[in-house]
């Protein structure tokens, strides 16, 4: 390949990529594991939630009819027959001139139709260990259904109550521990084989010698690949050589990786063997992309795994990932939402752009009831600490040169960003 390829628009390039992938096999998980693994398939309720007619408050399950007049001058008094604490049932039904003491969450006795909160009886005692009365007083009426959770108001039993592709959150955990889902059906996660490749490259424990820095790129790959549900398989640093490259290759494909995944060396430099190694034992199309950073990309298949190979400047290499790769992570987890979810900001300062879809690193505030946002300093790609500093990624389109301050642009936040 050489200079002249024509540069790929970014729409189209992560198209072709995604085509190469679907999603993994099943596999069923504790529910205590579920959260951030995506559901394998459709979620239907076994039962209605709440399974019973229940109370929503302290106080005592009454007939509407009995207490429909009730006052403070005209009190409804009633005789208590029965005391129902959460979790019990009682096979007391409620006749006429009936209550029964209830606590939140406990069953609905038989008879009765409604709840009269306790602030609203003479009985207004919620110390353990108090006796119910034998009589209540009842000052304010109360109508059937009155402070009672009706069987299936918040689930009916047969309705589908999650999707496949669905990402699990805190909060569907427990509400599939409320369904009695001990375990949970969800796409395996992918296995992503892990490496760099440079001479000038040194691991974090060795001491850095004149030329050489510290490998950085696989020590971010694999966050994004544990933040976007992956398992990370960290390979190390492959020497600008055929055959590092090749053995390097070939442990990936020995850890039975689902792809690979590698930072510089498909580029058109005299050294960056990592291509033509990919090409020997596989295919790649190799694509100059219309995009800033993060021009040259690679994707293609190494002995039938697919392989990314993205730039090896540290912003580019991260900015690939994100318009590349954590696409490919989550349809591999069946995930439906591939996308990111876009938000307008107010651009709070000029930009001067080269024509390439551009992605720049950005901090925003809400401020003034709107999103603005300010570059994080100098773009160049290499310069980590602006990602650091940055919680958004702003757009800029391919095409477009110049942005006024005061122009709307599309952001979204990044990972972890408050």
């Amino acid at each position: 390949m050489t200079q002249n390829v024509p540069l790929l628009e970014v729409s189209e390039a992560r198209r072709r990529l995604l085509d190469h992938f679907t999603p993994l096999e099943p596999e069923s998980i504790p529910l205590a594991e579920c959260v951030g693994r995506i559901l394998a398939k459709d979620m239907i309720a076994p039962y209605d939630l709440p399974p019973f007619p229940n109370s929503a408050m302290d106080g005592f399950a009454v007939r509407a009819a009995d207490v429909a007049v009730a006052s403070q001058q005209t009190p409804a008094i009633l005789r208590v027959v029965a005391d129902v604490p959460a979790g019990r049932t009682v096979e007391t039904v409620i006749q006429f001139g009936e209550a029964a003491r209830i606590m939140t969450g406990a069953p609905l006795p038989f008879g009765a139709d409604c709840v009269v909160p306790v602030e609203d009886t003479d009985f207004n005692y919620r110390q353990p260990g108090i006796s119910v009365p034998h009589v209540v007083k009842i000052y304010r009426p109360a109508i059937e259904g009155a402070n009672v959770r009706p069987a299936g108001e918040d689930v009916r039993q047969g309705e589908l109550v999650m999707n496949a592709g669905h990402c699990l959150r805190p909060q569907d955990a427990g509400f599939l521990s409320m369904l009695g889902q001990a375990h949970v059906s969800v796409r395996r996660r992918p296995r992503v084989a892990i490496f760099s490749s440079g001479d000038e490259l040194v691991e974090i424990d060795q001491p850095l010698a004149p030329g050489k820095i510290h490998d950085a790129n696989s020590y971010t790959l694999a966050g994004l690949v544990k933040q976007n549900g992956g398992v990370a398989l960290h390979l190390g640093v492959a020497a600008d050589d055929p055959r590092a490259v090749r053995e390097i290759l070939d442990r990936a494909v020995e850890s039975r990786a689902d792809l690979i995944l590698s930072s510089a060396g498909v580029s058109v430099g005299a050294l960056d063997f990592v291509r033509s190694v990919v090409e020997q034992e596989g295919s790649l199309g190799f694509w100059r992309v219309n995009m800033r950073p993060g021009k040259p990309i690679a994707f293609g298949h190494y002995r039938n795994i697919p392989f990314i190979g993205l730039p090896g400047n540290p912003v580019s290499a991260y900015v690939g990932f994100e318009i590349f790769v954590r696409p490919a992570l989550l349809k591999m987890q069946g995930a439906v939402q591939l996308e990111r979810h876009w938000q307008l900001a107010r651009l709070m300062e000029p930009i001067e752009s080269d024509g390439r879809e551009t992605y720049l690193r950005a901090i925003v505030r809400f401020k003034d009831d709107e999103i603005q946002a300010r570059l994080t300093g100098h773009q160049g790609s290499g310069n980590l600490r602006s990602l650091v500093q940055a919680n958004a990624l702003l757009f800029i389109p391919s095409g477009v040169k110049s942005v006024p301050s005061g122009s709307l642009v599309r952001i979204f936040l990044l990972d972890g960003a408050v």
